[in-house]
Parts: C-alpha cells; structure tokens; sequence
C-alpha cells in the first residue's frame, strides 16, 4: 500500500507541475492573442497527453502490479490531491470564495464560443 500512495502523490506532482506551467504559458501569452476558450481547448490535449505519459512513467517506474484496483486507487489518490490543491492554492491566490469559484466555472461555461 506504500508504494500506491508514492505513486499516487508522484503522479499528481508530475501532472500538477505541468499544468502550473502550461497554465501559466497560457494565462500569460496565449489568452491574449487568442481568447479564454480557444487557449483552454488548446491546453486540454496536451495536458491529456501529459496525464497519459505521467501515468505510464510511474507505473513502470514505481512498479504499481498490474491489478487494475491498485492502479485505480493510484489515479484517485492523485485526483483527491489535485482537488485539495485547486480548492485551496487556487482560491487562496485568487482571493476567491468556494461558491464563487462554482459561479465563475458557471459563468465561462454559459458563455458563447
């Protein structure tokens, strides 16, 4: 079980460090040339292709067995940091509330393409 958690945390740091950078790229230089929407869906293959590539680097190397439980709880360890991440680093920098976090992800969701 030690070595899922391990892998669980090095797999959200692998991915969380990409999207810190990738996020950052986009916010800095790309949203103003080509728009909120058109960099989001620019970002999302790549940081797709960043989840697979990170995923398959710590199976192999962290030696997480083949039992498809095992790698599940790897992925949701992962996505529970993540989540503990987005809710506190990111509101904390934006200086955001947890409901108005939920109204701006509304809000980007209603607006027209």
């Amino acid at each position: 079980m030690e070595n899922t958690l391990k892998a669980g945390v090095v797999y959200f740091a692998l991915v969380f460090t990409a999207g810190f950078v990738l996020g950052t790229i986009r916010t800095l230089w790309v949203v103003p040339r080509l728009g909120v929407r058109v960099a989001e869906l620019v970002e999302m293959p790549i940081m797709f292709g960043i989840s697979i590539l990170a995923a398959r680097w710590v199976v192999r190397h962290l030696r997480v067995p083949p039992l498809w439980l095992r790698r599940f709880a790897v992925g949701s360890i992962a996505l529970g940091l993540m989540l503990v991440a987005e809710f506190t680093l990111g509101l904390w920098i934006r200086g955001m509330t947890l409901r108005g976090y939920f109204a701006v992800k509304r809000l980007r969701a209603e607006e027209p393409v």
